[in-house]
């Protein structure tokens, strides 16, 4: 018998409808994660009016708390996982 033979697979049913299941609920975690980032860190970044730019200062800002954000979620995914 080889393991990996796929005529000796076995059909779950449902299996697929669930597997899409978590790929739907990922990508709404995402698009949450996404929405809150960026909440946070126009808030804490852009504390003027915005031009048709953002300054040097304004970019640095966003880069360096959408990293940090970033960061603290893939911390405490892993804790979680534990």
């Amino acid at each position: 018998m080889n393991f990996f033979d796929s005529s000796e697979y076995i059909y779950v049913p449902g299996y697929r409808e669930l597997f899409r299941g978590q790929q739907e609920k990922q990508k709404a975690m995402v698009n949450e994660m996404i929405g809150k980032l960026t909440n946070v860190c126009w808030d804490k970044c852009i504390t003027s009016t915005p031009g048709s730019k953002f300054s040097s200062s304004e970019t640095n800002c966003l880069t360096n708390c959408a990293q940090r954000y970033m960061d603290m979620s893939l911390l405490i995914m892993k804790r979680l996982q534990q």
